[in-house]
């Protein structure tokens, strides 16, 4: 296995002066920060801050220009949609501790599946069946479990060094700010597709190109729920909140089986990338759901 050899001129791309975490609000209640991810996507639910007005992007990105600058994913979901992916979903049993949230952001940026924050589950699992149990001998991704729950994030950007060697990056924000002067509207020149699956081994559930982006087919990605909110991952919950806001979410309402093969090829692909990828080659942490009051009332229903 051989990396794409030359310069990667995304490296050191991230924004952070300005960016950094901040209180969601003031000891009064008043909201300091502009909406946040990741919300209820449950059809019908109705955020409580006023986006102003700010529409989220309903085509898909390729259609605007976007395209995808990195795929990770978290541990659990950190949607919610009710029925797919809530508090009662349910999965394999495992060592993984969850944090206290002084923990979560108070430690490294993005923690990994050793200590990560476990989010919601699906509700395929099931104890008594191989689909959801047998072992799979993971080559390339790190600490995953068969059986588990995963949201996978695939960050996209008009930005982006699209179509060329350097154009996934770890972090994203290498990725989402690479070229320089093109962004001037946050919310409909970056956005991200994120779509929840629970991992079985059995081959009928492989897909080739799950680095690619959402995978659109059949009833997958079928049933999308698009809004504007911020970055996510356990450095924010809902005392400390992200600055990268607005961006556009495009997030699948259906939880779907997906192969624990598709996710290892996955990271194989990550590995051959012109940039380290190898931060995200395991699950991180999942944000908890944001109040009513951080998410936005714009919630795009198709």
């Amino acid at each position: 296995m051989t990396k794409t050899k030359g310069t990667n001129v995304c490296a050191g791309k991230k924004p952070i002066a300005g960016f950094e975490n901040t209180e969601c609000t003031t000891e009064a209640g008043v909201v300091q920060v502009l909406e946040q991810a990741g919300a209820d996507v449950t059809a019908g639910y109705e955020g409580q801050f006023n986006a102003s007005g700010r529409k989220p992007i309903t085509e898909p990105y390729w259609k605007v220009g976007l395209c995808p600058v990195n795929v990770h994913w978290h541990l659990g979901t950190e949607h919610r949609s009710k029925g797919q992916y809530d508090e009662d979903g349910h999965g394999p049993a495992h060592t993984l501790r969850r944090l206290s949230q002084s923990e979560h952001h108070s430690g490294p940026e993005r923690l990994l599946a050793s200590d990560a924050r476990l989010g919601f589950r699906c509700h395929h699992y099931k104890k008594d069946h191989a689909h959801y149990t047998k072992e799979y001998h993971w080559q390339h991704c790190k600490n995953m479990k068969v059986g588990e729950t995963y949201e996978v994030h695939w960050p996209h950007s008009q930005a982006g060094a699209c179509g060329t060697p350097n154009q996934y990056q770890t972090p994203f924000y290498d990725g989402v700010f690479c070229v320089d002067g093109v962004i001037t509207s946050t919310h409909t020149q970056i956005g991200v597709q994120a779509q929840i699956f629970t991992i079985v081994n059995d081959e009928e559930f492989y897909y080739p190109d799950l680095i690619k982006g959402m995978i659109v087919d059949g009833e997958m990605g079928k049933d999308v729920a698009k809004y504007t909110g911020s970055t996510t991952g356990t450095t924010r919950n809902n005392k400390i909140c992200s600055k990268y806001t607005p961006i556009t979410w495009q997030v699948d309402r259906t939880c779907h089986k997906i192969s624990a093969s598709s996710f290892d090829k996955m990271c194989a692909d990550m590995k051959l990338m012109r940039d380290d990828m190898s931060g995200d080659l395991e699950a991180h942490g999942a944000r908890e759901l944001v109040n009513d009051t951080l998410a936005a009332n714009n919630l795009h229903r198709l």
